[in-house]
């Protein structure tokens, strides 16, 4: 928890969490969502997927900030992030 002083009082509050998943069987192993991933939540892979690409993974999904850059940047639309 992180501790946020406003004015006289002082508030708790949790760091949310988010779930990242990778829709491995589709990813094309394109490597544009690590690359603009900030925290390095995604890595590539060391298998393969059935097409033969190495796939995208998230590798410290208690990093992810929920920024979403990796979704908005993927061309086959294969991670979602979901907030828990």
């Amino acid at each position: 928890m992180a501790c946020r002083r406003q004015s006289d009082h002082t508030f708790m509050t949790k760091k949310r969490s988010y779930r990242v998943v990778v829709n491995q069987e589709f990813c094309k192993g394109c490597n544009l969502c690590i690359e603009y991933c900030k925290p390095e939540v995604l890595v590539c892979s060391h298998s393969l997927n059935e097409m033969g690409y190495h796939y995208a993974e998230a590798a410290h999904p208690e990093l992810c900030t929920g920024c979403l850059s990796c979704t908005l940047v993927c061309p086959d639309l294969v991670i979602e992030v979901y907030s828990e």
